[in-house]
């Protein structure tokens, strides 16, 4: 951006029309996916020229960094809450599984797994957050499992890393598969079971 580039948005702040692009794009990722719109379709739902989205976002590359850095700071918070308002690993591990449930309610798709569906087309900035976002929710899980194990809440075998990524993985497939169908229960029941299973009691 230079120093002639013009205003975002006749009556708006640079801020409040950075966070409705932002949530925007952040849709039409979910429901779309990253290759499947344009800028075009941004500017049209956001009601700006394609100039005064290019003055925010120079280029697609950096709208995804973006959205995906502001996904996962809200991840982050949520798990930061679960972590203070909840204290037995297993409704841990529950409230983690209600996080897709509400995006699924939503009809959208995790973003990061969105992202991650497209990875070899995307840029490796992009490449890099994605994988972040995945290592640091394994990292959290895995953080679950000990404390459920140590605590005999849980029982598992083979190591809370190799669980953590099983759940993780679980998770997101199972909403995948969900979302054709258009059926939220389809999820819950499968992370019902993934979940119960853990706890020994399947």
């Amino acid at each position: 951006m230079t120093a002639t580039s013009d205003p975002p948005d006749t009556g708006r702040t640079p801020s409040d029309t950075r966070a409705r692009v932002l949530d925007a794009a952040e849709r039409l990722v979910q429901v779309r996916g990253f290759n499947g719109f344009s800028y075009a379709d941004v500017a049209g739902e956001v009601g700006v020229t394609k100039a005064s989205l290019h003055y925010h976002f120079p280029s697609k590359a950096e709208l995804g960094e973006a959205l995906i850095a502001r996904y996962a700071e809200r991840f982050t918070r949520a798990l930061a809450s679960i972590d203070e308002r909840t204290t037995g690993a297993p409704a841990k591990l529950d409230a983690y599984a209600g996080l897709y449930i509400d995006v699924l309610r939503e009809e959208r798709m995790c973003l990061c797994g969105m992202f991650a569906a497209e990875y070899q087309t995307l840029p490796t900035a992009i490449r890099d957050a994605v994988l972040c976002f995945l290592d640091d929710n394994e990292a959290w899980l895995e953080r679950v499992l000990e404390q459920g194990r140590a605590d005999g809440s849980l029982r598992f075998g083979g190591s809370a890393k190799e669980t953590a990524r099983s759940i993780l993985s679980g998770l997101e497939g199972a909403m995948l598969l969900a979302r054709p169908y258009g059926d939220v229960r389809r999820f819950e029941t499968g992370a019902a079971r993934l979940l119960t299973s853990l706890a020994g009691l399947a």
